[in-house]
């Protein structure tokens, strides 16, 4: 019986053992590529994001050409020469089972490298590894204007044309073009001025001497979407930090925009307001005839209508009685337009829709718990009373104190629909329906941490827009957004179709907290139909330009 049972023991490991021995599987690929991928190298210690070059791999002739740019940084003047390539950092993209010999690490790419590339059948092949010094072969026109005219010119990149919209003649004048760095093009519309009536055509030639690009530049009237804006028009213009650039250094006390015809006056409490070229942003002087006006509670407050008047207002109860003075230009002279005996708090904000030597929509909200504003009408040029119709809104529940804003829509109709920007719970960007006074849509909630207080509103290409945005008054955090909404129904005005970046232009970012949560927001048509512009401001930040067109592309 042991006899027996040994025996079948030992059949019974044989066939644990048989059946446990299965075929290892194979790895290797069916079909093997070529092993190398690329290479890409880096200088040491550079944190740039430039700081990354890659290469060409000709498999024929077994030689790899790690390429650098002529310039480094890539769009300065500084000119990259081979000893700086005496050790660089090398990375290798492979293919599975593949290794290279010797290992990577650092090349002295001022001589040539011989790597060798296993593959997985084990077969070996050498690469010459060196490195080229290379010219840009980027011949484009990236950007094209005429300043001085308020043409921006369109760019049609694939048939290489770029209209320059305008109905009245442009003449001969100066251009400003871009073009990619170390280009070069002829005729310099930098430098040479050109009659723009007639059809021009630009060569741009690369830094490479070698590639070339043709462009014609025409001038067009060209046909428009069929309502609103082109969509993935919208580009910042300019932009401006108020500090740094425009030399305003006292802060939380810049609080207000306003645009005119060619002008954006930034209004800076005790200060005359500084002028902006409209189509560039830069300086062009301050205010001349304000002296009369100057004070920190006096000019508090500064806005535009449509016709080149400025209004600038004072803080009411704080320096009296509430006032309001229209200036005629950025060269006119304070007129006493408004004032209101007896005021209740108001003057942090002010709107105007309309032409004040026509019809117009005064409009400034009261401050605390009533959630109130003032309205007065502008009829053929004259205003209708000196006191003002206040008007109480339904739908807002808590208390927006100081940080408010509305904008009429309609300069002849006190009655219309109008906008309500406010720090005051649901907290949200808000139509309202201007025969009942109750909110009819919103848009999307705002965190209680941030701030609105500023509404514009206008209509571009048959359709209504409206703006606002939100703050960030504390050293800590990121907001301060500008929103652009659809206002042509209840359901598209939900959610914004246009907004900035996160913590780019606001005051935490650049010069200091914004204390007072304050900026201004305004919307302008071009006298031609064709585009939108946003002027923006965060106090202690920048004032910006964000252009939109509705152009047919």
């Amino acid at each position: 019986m042991k006899k027996i049972y040994s025996i079948l023991a030992t059949l019974t490991a044989f066939l644990f053992i048989v059946s446990g021995c299965q075929q290892v599987e194979d790895l290797t690929p069916s079909v093997s590529r070529n092993g190398i991928n690329s290479l890409k190298a880096s200088f040491y210690g550079d944190d740039s994001s430039e700081n990354s070059f890659s290469s060409e791999i000709d498999y024929e002739n077994r030689i790899i050409t790690i390429v650098f740019p002529y310039n480094y940084p890539r769009t300065s003047e500084n000119v990259l020469e081979m000893d700086a390539l005496k050790k660089v950092r090398i990375e290798a993209n492979l293919d599975d089972n593949v290794v290279i010999t010797p290992s990577l690490l650092y090349m002295d790419l001022t001589k040539e490298n011989i790597i060798t590339v296993t593959d997985q059948t084990k077969k070996r092949t050498d690469y010459k590894v060196v490195a080229e010094i290379r010219k840009s072969a980027e011949a484009q026109i990236t950007d094209f204007s005429i300043n001085a005219k308020g043409i921006s010119g369109i760019i049609d990149e694939q048939n290489k044309t770029i209209s320059l919209v305008s109905i009245e003649p442009i003449g001969e004048t100066l251009a400003e073009a871009s073009i990619s760095h170390g280009a070069s093009i002829t005729p310099d519309p930098n430098t040479t001025a050109l009659d723009y009536d007639q059809e021009i055509t630009f060569v741009v030639t690369a830094q490479n001497g070698v590639d070339k690009a043709i462009y014609t530049v025409r001038k067009q009237v060209p046909n428009k979407v069929l309502q609103g804006i082109r969509n993935g028009s919208g580009k910042i213009l300019w932009s401006k930090k108020l500090q740094s650039d425009l030399g305003i250094a006292v802060l939380n006390v810049t609080g207000s925009l306003a645009v005119t015809k060619d002008y954006v006056v930034v209004n800076t409490r005790n200060a005359a307001g500084l002028i902006l070229d409209r189509k560039t942003g830069n300086a062009a002087g301050n205010m001349p005839n304000m002296g009369s006006i100057l004070g920190n509670l006096t000019n508090f407050f500064a806005t535009a209508d449509d016709g080149d008047n400025i209004l600038v207002n004072n803080l009411a109860p704080n320096d009296g009685s509430f006032k309001v003075w229209k200036i005629k230009g950025v060269n006119g002279t304070p007129e006493l337009f408004i004032e209101w005996p007896g005021s209740p708090a108001i003057g942090r904000k002010l709107s105007v829709k309309g032409d004040l030597d026509g019809d117009a929509i005064i409009t400034a909200t009261i401050m605390g718990d009533n959630k109130s504003f003032a309205r007065w009408q502008v009829k053929g040029g004259a205003l209708v009373s000196q006191t003002p119709e206040v008007v109480a809104i339904t739908g807002i529940e808590g208390a927006w104190w100081n940080n408010a804003d509305v904008v009429a829509t309609n300069p002849s109709d006190p009655n219309a629909d109008y906008f309500i920007s406010c720090y005051a719970a649901p907290r949200k960007f808000s139509w309202v329906d201007g025969k009942t006074n109750t909110v009819k849509a919103s848009g999307p909630e705002i965190n209680a941490n941030w701030i609105q207080n500023a509404a514009d509103y206008v209509v571009f290409n048959n359709n209504p827009y409206a703006v606002n945005m939100s703050i960030n008054s504390f050293p800590w955090g990121s907001d301060d957004v500008v929103y652009l909404h659809d206002a042509s129904a209840a359901t598209t005005f939900t959610q914004p179709i246009w907004t900035t970046p996160i913590g780019t232009y606001g005051g935490k970012d650049h010069a200091g907290q914004n204390a007072n949560g304050t900026g201004d927001a305004i919307l302008k048509v071009s006298s031609d139909g064709y585009y939108m512009y946003i002027y923006f401001m965060f106090t202690n930040g920048c004032v910006v330009c964000v252009q939109f067109d509705c152009i047919d592309m």
